[in-house]
């Protein structure tokens, strides 16, 4: 096998992505999940108002107001500071819905919906030493280490703009009292979370192409992957010749089965006989129920003459008939004419008696549009006679 037949620069077949989409392999982006949840959060935040952000503040100040009863009684404290937790569940309840929708979402957005066993059955692969050190030392780590540093980066740089731009702020905060000061420093955190999730929204812009790329350069295939797919899938050609023979012997089984329900059976005498059925309280033409030439034929005419079908010898219209009609199809109306000649010939021979003689032979006449050499080919000139 030359070398570049074993390099893998063919494009990924349907197959080939169906079988690993099987095996849990897709195109996946974490960063692309990572940046819809963190903004879907932040902009709920945003967009009530303050409102969430001034409950849970009134909610957390709420849990360190004592009365006396839970002075005098501590081991009310856990049932006090339960009801707390409760009730900040119950108010968190929307984000937390909504960040579980937005995952799912956006793992949706780039490799579709998929649950596969195979991906968390252990493999062999996987503890192997030397796929080990090629995933700590390829390509694939140094991409996600550059990642981790571009989102190091970007991170800490819109973290510490937000701060400077939020100092005045924070250093008030320690001058006010407990609920406005949660309420200040809650809204900062919204405004920085939201200007966090964008930075995490360009790292994700990059990440899911890349990861697209990267899955497509993966499942690339060797012109012999492909050779061998498609002999798995259509089969060898060997098995493809058997299965042919074998389809073409069950075809002609068929097919002899049928000779004894014909009429007449139409010989060249040697390399050609069709057999013809006829139903005269019926309105269509003959049917040609058999057909076949040298062995084939002679298989034909002794099936005949084992059930006692009349044998017919005329060469033209053998030919005619054998080039022109399928199994189980009427004959051309070109040899309308001539087939029912053939046929009332032998339809007179089973009816004769001794008061009754048979009709004489027939002399069929072809039309030239229907006269074939023994090979197919057609014989253009003056009709001929059977």
């Amino acid at each position: 096998m030359s070398e570049s037949a074993q390099e893998k620069t063919e494009e990924p077949t349907a197959q080939k992505l169906r079988k690993a989409r099987e095996d849990g392999e897709v195109a996946r982006s974490i960063e692309l999940p990572a940046a819809v949840i963190v903004i879907g959060a932040m902009l709920i935040l945003f967009l009530t108002g303050g409102w969430l952000i001034q409950r849970m503040t009134k909610l957390f100040a709420q849990g360190f107001v004592f009365d006396r009863q839970l002075i005098e009684k501590p081991l009310l404290l856990p049932a006090h500071f339960g009801e707390h937790l409760l009730a900040a569940f119950v108010l968190m309840l929307p984000i937390i819905v909504f960040t579980l929708i937005a995952a799912v979402v956006a793992s949706v957005m780039t490799g579709g919906f998929l649950f596969s066993f195979k991906a968390v059955m252990p493999k062999g692969s996987k503890i192997s030493l030397i796929n080990g050190f090629q995933r700590i030392f390829g390509t694939h780590a140094f991409v996600e280490l550059g990642k981790a540093i571009l989102k190091f980066v970007l991170v800490s740089g819109v973290l510490w703009w937000s701060l400077m731009s939020n100092m005045d702020t924070l250093v008030s905060v320690g001058n006010m009292a407990l609920e406005p000061a949660l309420s200040a420093a809650g809204s900062m955190i919204v405004q920085s979370g939201l200007w966090v999730a964008l930075s995490l929204a360009v790292i994700a812009m990059i990440d899911v192409p890349y990861q697209k790329y990267a899955f497509t350069k993966r499942m690339r295939m060797t012109l012999q992957e492909i050779k061998d797919e498609f002999k798995q899938m259509e089969g060898s050609p060997e098995v493809k010749a058997q299965i042919r023979r074998r389809q073409r012997e069950m075809a002609n089984a068929r097919m002899m089965e049928r000779v004894k329900d014909a009429d007449v059976v139409i010989t060249n005498p040697e390399h050609f006989a069709v057999a013809l059925e006829y139903d005269p309280t019926g309105d269509g033409a003959p049917i040609m129920v058999a057909k076949g030439s040298d062995h084939m034929a002679a298989l034909i005419r002794a099936e005949a003459k084992a059930h006692g079908v009349h044998l017919f010898e005329a060469p033209p219209l053998a030919r005619a008939i054998y080039f022109t009609t399928e199994v189980e199809q009427q004959v051309p109306e070109d040899l309308y004419h001539a087939v029912a000649q053939v046929i009332a010939y032998v339809f007179s021979l089973e009816a004769a008696s001794p008061v009754n003689p048979p009709q004489a032979r027939p002399h069929v006449k072809v039309p030239p549009n229907m006269l074939f050499n023994a090979d197919g080919s057609r014989l253009e000139k003056a009709g001929a006679r059977a």
